[in-house]
C-alpha cells in the first residue's frame, strides 16, 4: 500500500545509503555499486504501475513470465492479474498431457479366525495344527488413470482384478467426461469382463441452483442372464454452510431408496443415513472428531442397523508422515463377528487390510483387536516413524541448504557488505535519537531460538542484526510490515527451512525495553507492552 512518495523517499534515503561516491575504500566502493544497483532494480519495478501490480500479485515468478510484453500498458490490477491468468493457462495446456493422476486400491482379506475359533479336537493330530493358521482368502486390485485431452474434454481408464477363495476374474472400463459448462459435466463409459459382459453407461452432473445439484447415473449391463438396466438418481442441497442433504433412488439390481445428512465442520464430521430397499434397508449413524493437531488425529465411531443385522464400528486415523494417513476400524456386529480393518493412503493409493477375527462376540477378540494395533503403532511411531521421520527432515532441510547455498553465500555477503556500508549512518541515527532520549537498538538478534527444554538438543542459530535495525529507525519509530525479515536491507537468512524470530532490546525514554517477533509477524515498536520492569 505504499504511495508513490513514499517509495521515492525510501529509494532516495538508501541511494544515499549505498550511492558508491559516498565511500573512499575501494573494497566498501565496490559493494556499494552492487547494493545501489539492486536498489535501482527494485524501484524500476515498483515505480511502474503495471510491472509494481505484476509484483505485488504474484512476486519475482510473475515478472519472469513469458508473454508480458505483448500486453497492453496502462492495464489495471484486475485486467493483470485476468492477463496472467490467462498466460498460466496457456502454460497449463501445455502440460496437459504430462498428467494423468493415477489413482489405486490394493486390498488384501486375511481370515484370523483360528486365532480365536479353534478346533483343536478334530485337527490334534495333524502336524503343525498347534499353530494358528491364518490364510489370505480374498484380494483386489484397481487402477485408474487420466488423460487429458482438451481442456475440457478428460479420458479415463480403469481396471480391476479380484479373487476369492481360488476363483477370480477382472473387468476394463474407459470414460469419457466432457465438461459442458461451469454448470455441469457428462460421462460417458464403456466397460467388459471375464465374470460380467459388456457396460455401457452415461453420468449427468448439473447444478441446478448455486445450493443444489442432482447427479444421474443410468447403466446397461449385458450378461448371459440378458439386459440388465440400471438408474441411479441422487439430488443434493446445501442446508447451511456446513451441512448437506441428499436425496438417492436407485433402480435396478438392488432398488433402494436412500436419503441422508452430512455435517462437516473444521472439528467434526456426522453423517445419519436412513436406506429402504431390497435385499438392504438399514438406519446408520457415524461421528468423527477432528482434533486440531500436526498429525491430523482423528477418531470415528457409527452404528448400523438393519435387516442384515446390527454393526459397531470404532476407530482412529492419523497422519504418519507428508503424504502418508495410517487409519484402523474395528468392526463387532451380528451376525458378522469381529473384524480389524486396516487402512493405509500413501498418496494417490489406498492400501486395505480387513482381518476377520472371528464370527462369534468374543470379548477376547474384541479386546485385542482394540489393544494390539495401539501397541504395535505407538511401539513403531516410538522406534521406527519418528526417527525415521527425524532423518528426513535433515536430509530435506541438508538438500535445502546445498540447493540454496551459493545464494545464501550472496545474500550474506551483501548483507554484510551493506552492514559496513550503513555504520556512519547509524553513528548519526543514534546521536540524533539520544539527544532527544528517542529510540536506541542496544542488540538485536535474528534466526533460529531454541527456549524450550525438549528441543535443547538443537542448535541455535541467529546473526546480529543491531546495525541494520537501527538504520530502519526514523523519529524513534521502527516499523517492520508482514513479511520475512530476511529481505530487510542488512538481514540474511542463517538458518534456511527453519522457523526464524527476531528478537529486540532497545531503550525507549531511557528505559529498556525488550521483545520477540516471528519471522513473518508485522512489528511496530516502541510499545509500553515491551517495557522491562525494573522489579523484575
Amino acid at each position: 500500500q505504499a504511495s508513490q512518495e513514499e517509495l521515492k523517499a525510501a529509494y532516495r534515503r538508501l541511494c544515499m545509503l549505498y550511492h558508491p561516491d559516498k565511500h573512499r575504500d575501494p573494497e566498501l566502493k565496490t559493494q556499494a555499486e552492487r547494493l545501489f544497483n539492486l536498489v535501482h532494480q527494485a524501484y524500476e519495478v515498483l515505480s511502474d504501475p503495471q510491472t509494481r501490480a505484476i509484483y505485488d500479485i504474484y512476486g519475482r515468478r510473475g515478472l519472469e513470465m513469458e508473454g508480458w510484453e505483448v500486453v497492453e500498458r496502462k492495464r489495471t490490477p484486475a485486467e493483470i492479474r485476468e492477463e496472467f491468468e490467462r498466460l498460466q493457462r496457456e502454460r497449463e495446456e501445455r502440460r496437459l498431457q504430462q498428467r494423468t493422476n493415477p489413482k489405486g486400491t490394493i486390498s488384501v482379506g486375511i481370515d484370523a479366525t483360528d486365532l480365536f475359533d479353534r478346533y483343536d479336537e478334530e485337527y490334534e493330530d495333524v502336524p503343525g495344527s498347534s499353530f494358528p493358521q491364518i490364510e489370505i482368502n480374498k484380494m483386489h486390485i484397481s487402477q485408474s488413470i487420466e488423460a487429458p485431452l482438451t481442456a475440457t474434454d478428460t479420458a479415463i481408464l480403469s481396471g480391476n482384478l479380484s479373487t476369492q477363495n481360488g476363483n477370480g476374474g477382472g473387468s476394463i472400463n474407459l470414460a469419457l467426461r466432457r465438461v459442458t459448462s461451469a454448470k455441469g459435466w457428462g460421462e460417458l463409459e464403456f466397460g467388459a469382463g471375464d465374470l460380467q459382459g459388456p457396460l455401457f453407461g452415461l453420468k449427468i452432473f448439473r447444478n441446478l441452483t448455486p445450493r443444489c445439484f442432482i447427479t444421474t447415473n443410468c447403466a446397461l449391463q449385458f450378461s448371459s442372464r440378458g439386459i440388465r438396466p440400471g438408474l441411479t438418481t441422487v439430488l443434493a442441497r446445501n442446508l447451511d454452510k456446513n451441512t448437506m442433504g441428499y436425496l438417492q433412488w436407485r433402480w435396478g439390481i438392488q432398488s433402494a431408496m436412500n436419503t441422508s445428512i452430512v455435517r462437516d465442520t473444521k472439528t467434526s464430521h456426522f453423517t445419519v443415513a436412513l436406506q429402504l430397499g431390497i435385499p438392504h434397508s438399514f438406519m446408520m449413524v457415524s461421528y468423527q472428531h477432528k482434533f486440531q493437531d500436526e498429525d491430523q488425529t482423528r477418531v470415528k465411531g457409527s452404528l448400523k442397523a438393519g435387516f442384515f443385522g446390527t454393526i459397531v464400528e470404532y476407530g482412529a486415523e492419523r497422519k504418519i508422515s507428508r503424504h502418508s494417513i495410517l487409519g484402523a476400524t474395528i468392526s463387532v456386529g451380528v451376525p458378522q463377528g469381529v473384524s480389524l480393518k486396516i487402512k493405509l493412503n500413501r498418496a494417490s493409493q489406498t492400501y486395505f487390510f480387513p482381518v476377520h477375527l472371528t464370527d462369534q462376540l468374543l470379548p477376547s477378540a474384541v479386546f485385542y483387536a482394540t489393544v494390539g494395533p495401539l501397541v504395535i503403532y505407538f511401539a513403531m511411531h516410538r522406534l521406527i516413524i519418528k526417527p525415521y521421520l527425524r532423518a528426513q527432515k535433515e536430509r530435506e532441510l541438508e538438500k535445502q541448504r546445498e540447493s540454496t547455498a551459493s545464494d545464501i553465500l550472496q545474500k550474506k555477503q551483501e548483507a554484510e557488505a551493506a552492514v559496513r556500508l550503513m555504520q556512519e549512518s547509524v553513528r548519526r541515527i543514534i546521536e540524533a535519537e539520544e539527544a532527544r532520549m528517542g529510540l536506541i537498538v542496544v542488540n538485536a538478534w535474528y534466526g533460529k531460538f531454541v527456549n524450550d527444554n525438549s528441543r535443547k538438543n538443537e542448535k541455535v542459530k541467529v546473526i546480529d542484526v543491531t546495525v541494520p535495525l537501527q538504520c530502519l529507525v526514523k523519529d524513534s519509530k521502527l516499523i517492520l510490515t508482514e513479511a520475512s525479515k530476511a529481505g530487510l536491507p542488512g538481514f540474511y537468512d542463517p538458518c534456511v527451512g527453519e522457523e526464524k524470530s527476531l528478537k529486540v532490546l532497545y531503550q525507549f525514554r531511557g528505559v529498556l525495553h525488550q521483545v520477540m517477533s516471528a519471522d513473518n509477524e508485522a512489528l511496530r515498536i516502541p510499545k509500553q507492552s515491551h517495557r522491562i520492569d525494573a522489579d523484575g
